[in-house]
C-alpha cells in the first residue's frame, strides 16, 4: 500500500488528509514539525510528502516550508513533494516548480485534485524507481560482460544487441562454426571480431573474405590459393586466406554468394580441414575457425537449388542474428556519439532527428551522416539541418508549439485541474505551463 507522509501543524488538517487518502487506499504518517518529518524520512520509506508552508503561528511568509521543502529535496532528491498553501500569486509557485517540488495545492483544497494529483505522483514514481532499478540491473549486466569479455570497444546500449554479444562471447571458446546473419551495414564483422577475441585461437590472424566481392572465377583461388599458371594471370603461386587464417580465424562475409563449385570445396576444407590449390595435386592441413555471415535468405537459396544445404547446417551450428540499427534504437545514440569528432556535441533536436530516421543503411550510414555532420556545422554543437538527414525524420517537440489560453484552459479541464497531466497533454514542463497559466491569468478549474 502506498503511503504518504503529511507535514502540518493543524491537526485538523492531517485528520481530514488521513480520511481522505485510506478512502483511496492510500495509507499515511501524521507529523507536526519540520523535524519530526525528516525524522521520519530517516527512518521510513515513503512515496510521496505533502507539506505545510507555515508552521509558526501568525507566520505567513513561507520560508520555513521553503526551508523545509530544500531539505527533503536534498536528502530525497526523487521523492515528490506536494505543498499546502494559501498563496493566490503563481509567481512564488513557479520558483517552488523550478526548484523541484511536484505540485502545489492551496488551502481549501479540492479532495478529487488532491486525490487524482496524489495518485498520479504515486504511480509515476513507481514507474520511475521501477525504471531506474531496470537501468541499474542492465548497468550492472554491461559492467559484467565488459569485464569478462574483450569486447574490442564495442560500443552498446540495446538489449538486442547485449544479447547477441552474451551469445557470441559464449560460443567464443568453442571450435563451431558461427553463422552471423543481418543486414548490411549492422556491423556483423565486429561481432566476428569479437568471437575471435575470445576465442582459443585469439593470438592468431583473424582473415576476412567478402566473398560478394570477388568474381566467381576467382573465389576458389581467394579461398584455397593457386599455383602459378593455374588460371590466366596467375604467373606466381599465391596462398588462399585458408592457409593465412591457419591458427586463427577465417570469417567470410556474404557466404550466400559462394557459387556451388566453391560451396563443395569450402564444406570439404570443413569437415577435414584438407584442400588443394587450385592447379595443385597436393593436399594441405590447415587448422581454422570459420566464421560466416549474410544478410540474405539462405533457407530460400537451399530451396532455390542455390546454396547447399549440408554446408548451411556446417556453417549454422550456431546462428547470430544481429538486428538492424532501427530494431535496436537505444544504441543509436551511444554510436552516434561515438562517430563525432573532439569538442562536439548534439542538439537536442539533432538527437530526436537520429532517433526518428529508420536508418535503411545502419551503422555504416549512422557513420557516414555524423562524419559530414560534423565537417558541416559551424560549431561545436551539431544541429539538425548538419545531419543532412530527410525533413521527414523529425519531428517538432510537442513545446516548440505555443499553447493558446483555450488549448490550457481545455487541458486543465481534461486532467481535473492536475498540473503535470495537463502540461505533459501539452508537451510542456511543469514549470513552462505555470509561467503561462500566470502571464495569461488562468486559475486551475
Amino acid at each position: 500500500m502506498p503511503t504518504v507522509l503529511i507535514i502540518d501543524d493543524n491537526p485538523s488538517i492531517a485528520i481530514a488528509l488521513d480520511v481522505l487518502l485510506s478512502l483511496h487506499d492510500i495509507q499515511s504518517i501524521q507529523v507536526q514539525s519540520p523535524e519530526q518529518g525528516l525524522a521520519v524520512l530517516q527512518k521510513h520509506a515513503v512515496d510521496l510528502v505533502i507539506q505545510d508552508m507555515n508552521f509558526t503561528q501568525d507566520t505567513t511568509s513561507g520560508e520555513e516550508g521553503i526551508t523545509l521543502f530544500k531539505q527533503i529535496r536534498a536528502a530525497h532528491p526523487d521523492l515528490p513533494v506536494i505543498l499546502l498553501t494559501a498563496w493566490t500569486h503563481l509567481d512564488a509557485a513557479v520558483d517552488l516548480i523550478k526548484a523541484g517540488a511536484a505540485d502545489y495545492l492551496a488551502k481549501p483544497w479540492s479532495d478529487q485534485k488532491l486525490i487524482a494529483t496524489v495518485k498520479n505522483l504515486i504511480e509515476l514514481g513507481q514507474s520511475n524507481r521501477s525504471l531506474q532499478n531496470k537501468i541499474q540491473k542492465e548497468r550492472k549486466h554491461k559492467r559484467e560482460l565488459e569485464t569478462q569479455y574483450d569486447l574490442r570497444d564495442y560500443v552498446w546500449a540495446d538489449a538486442a544487441t547485449e544479447s547477441v554479444l552474451r551469445i557470441a562471447c559464449q560460443v567464443a571458446k568453442s571450435d563451431v562454426s558461427v553463422l552471423i546473419t543481418g543486414p548490411n551495414g549492422a556491423g556483423k564483422e565486429r561481432i566476428a571480431e569479437i568471437i575471435q577475441a575470445n576465442s582459443k585461437v585469439k593470438d592468431g590472424p583473424f582473415v576476412v573474405l567478402n566473398c560478394g566481392a570477388i568474381p566467381s572465377e576467382l573465389i576458389e583461388a581467394e579461398l584455397f590459393g593457386a599455383e602459378a599458371g593455374a588460371y590466366t594471370g596467375a604467373s606466381k603461386a599465391r596462398e588462399g586466406k585458408f592457409e593465412a587464417a591457419d591458427g586463427g580465424t577465417l570469417f567470410l562475409d556474404e557466404i550466400g554468394n559462394l557459387p556451388l563449385a566453391g560451396q563443395v570445396k569450402l564444406l570439404r576444407v570443413l569437415e577435414t580441414g584438407r584442400f588443394e590449390r587450385l592447379g595443385s595435386n597436393r593436399e594441405r592441413q590447415v587448422k581454422v575457425r570459420v566464421l560466416s555471415a549474410t544478410n540474405a535468405d539462405l533457407s530460400a537459396m537451399i530451396r532455390g537449388g542455390q546454396f547447399r544445404e549440408d554446408l548451411f547446417y556446417r556453417l549454422n551450428v550456431i546462428q547470430l542474428n544481429l538486428p538492424a540499427l532501427a530494431d535496436r534504437p537505444d544504441d543509436i545514440l551511444p554510436i552516434a556519439n561515438q562517430f563525432l569528432e573532439a569538442g562536439k556535441t548534439l542538439s537536442a533536436a539533432a538527437q530526436s532527428s537520429l532517433l526518428a530516421h529508420p536508418w535503411p543503411g545502419n551503422v555504416r550510414e549512422l557513420k557516414n551522416v555524423m562524419q559530414r555532420a560534423c565537417l558541416l556545422a559551424s560549431g561545436d554543437e551539431i544541429q539538425v539541418q548538419d545531419l543532412g538527414l530527410p525533413a521527414a525524420n523529425f519531428v517538432s517537440p510537442a513545446n516548440d508549439v505555443e499553447p493558446d489560453r483555450e488549448a490550457i484552459e481545455a487541458a486543465l479541464s481534461k486532467a481535473k485541474g492536475v498540473v503535470a497531466q495537463a502540461a505533459a497533454e501539452l508537451g510542456l514542463s511543469r514549470q513552462a505551463l505555470y509561467r503561462r497559466m500566470e502571464r495569461l491569468q488562468i486559475s486551475r478549474p
